[in-house]
């Protein structure tokens, strides 16, 4: 027991490490969080936090997600439900991209947003609730506007970028730099009791289609507005696209669009065609 993984292999109780022994761990052996939760996934000892994640995602599964970076660009609507699913899930390193401050009016909806943090940077506000939700996570806060010019250096080391925007035209630059970057980016959009999801792999032009009759200015949101439901559903939705592609499991939405209409509770997926007409 005088080294971390002799720690981990005599505290692991029913191969569950409990928080309280990954504190005890971190302390003895002066080792961050982070380093204790890899080593036990190392050994197949599971952090006690993730005991529900197990059926679904094994342990083998888990490391691959703790040893994953993902970026979110948008931390408000959409991005705060995502930041903190991805954190809950296990993705050990996420970088979080958003400019803004948070507002009253985005109260109804952020999840991160609070009458406390009315004027606080909305990356501010993110790490500080996911160093309080899973401080084996490392989250890297960006107070920057994604754009052309800087994304390529923003998303430096990313496997998969989450579109949590609310700009058509920084969508379609976001897609673009994906594409030279050569990682899949996971598209949400939200409107009222309407959203849709789609996944973009690197080489196809997705969002293209998508806003192919999109000319200049936000989109539908503007008169639609987003109540408290609607980016949580999407945001989701676009979670578990990133879980699928990060594990290398399941069925993704590429070249397909879901489509989600909450206030009829339908959900549609339609293929998406290129400007020939073919797949």
């Amino acid at each position: 027991m005088d080294t971390l993984p002799g720690f981990v292999r005599d505290y692991a109780d029913g191969q569950l490490l409990p928080w309280i022994r990954q504190v005890e761990a971190a302390e003895r052996f002066g080792a961050t969080l982070a380093q204790v939760e890899e080593v036990a996934l190392e050994r197949g000892s599971l952090p006690a936090r993730y005991q529900r994640n197990r059926s679904a995602i094994p342990v083998d599964d888990q490391l691959t997600l703790f040893r994953s970076c993902v970026a979110v660009i948008g931390c408000g609507g959409l991005g705060g439900y995502v930041v903190e699913e991805l954190a809950r899930l296990g993705v050990g390193r996420i970088v979080v991209i958003d400019p803004d401050i948070f507002e009253e009016h985005n109260l109804n909806r952020q999840l991160f947003s609070s009458t406390a943090n009315l004027g606080r940077a909305k990356v501010e506000a993110a790490f500080e609730r996911i160093g309080a939700v899973n401080p084996a996570v490392t989250l890297l806060p960006l107070q920057t506007a994604f754009s052309p010019e800087n994304g390529a250096d923003l998303l430096a080391g990313c496997q998969i970028a989450v579109d949590a925007l609310d700009s058509i035209q920084v969508r379609l630059e976001l897609g673009a730099v994906c594409n030279q970057l050569k990682i899949p980016l996971v598209h949400g959009a939200i409107a009222g009791w309407f959203g849709h999801v789609t996944t973009q792999f690197p080489g196809d032009n997705t969002l293209e289609i998508i806003y192919r009759s999109w000319e200049a200015g936000k989109g539908i949101e503007q008169s639609l507005g987003n109540p408290s439901f609607t980016p949580a559903v999407v945001a989701s939705l676009e979670v578990a696209e990133v879980c699928k592609l990060l594990l290398g499991r399941g069925t993704p939405l590429r070249r397909r669009q879901m489509i989600i209409d909450l206030f009829s509770m339908e959900v549609n997926v339609i293929d998406l065609l290129d400007e020939t007409g073919g797949e």
